[in-house]
């Protein structure tokens, strides 16, 4: 994988402009998630990033003038694997912690939830007004400053944000489509309601 440092010395050299405190948040984001996604991956552990970081991710690799980036992030797996989720996580930094109904892992010295790395559980909701549970375990691999990651496909991303349709989830969902991501057959196959929601989104951008 790039090093920051290599990031920015090859920008230097093709003279491109960086927004240097952004790209250091994607660095660390990406440090952090290379540090629980590959070891899990090589147990063989069924997950796949996402939420807000791999909106970024599908975004980053379509169009990147539409990016952005949120902090955490969430990592999907099965409910029965979480035990074997934990004690490799904690083999790599992470502690575990259970809060307000939420897993999450937290890395090095933070204790803050905005900072976490959130566990979900496919077939699971996070909240009852979730229209729909999380879809099941089918990742694509999606690649970022030469390191590849198990990210959902954009297809069920789309429905997760529209079936969770809170502000962020909105902006997500603006980003991937301006990007081209949300095409008509996504938009064919969703639900009525959610796609009456893909609409308002866009009526109220």
């Amino acid at each position: 994988m790039l090093t920051f440092a290599e990031f920015l010395e090859n920008a230097a050299s093709n003279r491109d402009f960086v927004n240097v405190l952004f790209e250091e948040r994607v660095f660390e984001q990406i440090g952090t998630l290379q540090k629980l996604s590959l070891p899990l991956e090589r147990a063989a552990v069924p997950h796949e990033l996402v939420a807000g970081l791999a909106v970024f991710f599908h975004v980053e690799n379509a169009d990147s003038t539409h990016s952005s980036l949120t902090r955490g992030m969430d990592i999907m797996i099965r409910r029965d694997d979480l035990p074997q989720v934990i004690a490799i996580a904690a083999e790599h930094g992470f502690r575990f912690r259970h809060s307000a109904g939420l897993d999450m892992l937290l890395y090095g010295e933070s204790n803050s939830a905005r900072n976490a790395v959130h566990l979900l559980s496919a077939g699971e909701r996070v909240k009852d007004t979730q229209l729909e549970a999380h879809p099941n375990i089918r990742p694509v691999r999606a690649g970022l400053h030469g390191q590849d990651f198990l990210v959902v496909p954009v297809v069920d991303l789309v429905r997760m944000k529209l079936s969770s349709n809170r502000d962020k989830d909105r902006v997500h969902v603006r980003g991937m489509d301006a990007a081209g991501l949300i095409t008509k057959e996504m938009e064919q196959a969703l639900n009525d309601d959610l796609r009456f929601r893909l609409t308002h989104t866009r009526e109220t951008e």
